[in-house]
């Protein structure tokens, strides 16, 4: 995916990695993000967070409202990607 970090990209990882206060980023995710967009990207976060404790995909599907198609995407991504969700997870983990 090297073809996809364009300085478009950059600037965009720039800018939300400045951001610290949560109130300005959720003002920019709304301005960049359509109300679907915003919803299948947190969708995903907790399909994420699903997999990771173990549940299975009927549950996860019952529970997020996620396709199978999504879930598969997910878990995927999760095992084999290049660890975003995982440090996301990570973060979350944190937080709580």
């Amino acid at each position: 995916m090297s073809n996809l970090r364009t300085p478009e990209v950059e600037d965009l990882l720039e800018v939300l990695s400045s951001m610290s206060d949560k109130d300005q980023l959720y003002a920019l995710c709304e301005d960049l993000f359509t109300i679907r967009e915003m919803k299948e990207t947190s969708q995903r976060l907790s399909v994420a967070r699903l997999l990771d404790a173990g549940k299975p995909y009927t549950a996860i599907a019952e529970a997020t409202g996620a396709s199978a198609t999504t879930i598969a995407r997910v878990s995927r991504a999760l095992n084999y990607g290049s660890g975003g969700y995982r440090y996301a997870l990570d973060t979350l983990g944190e937080i709580q």
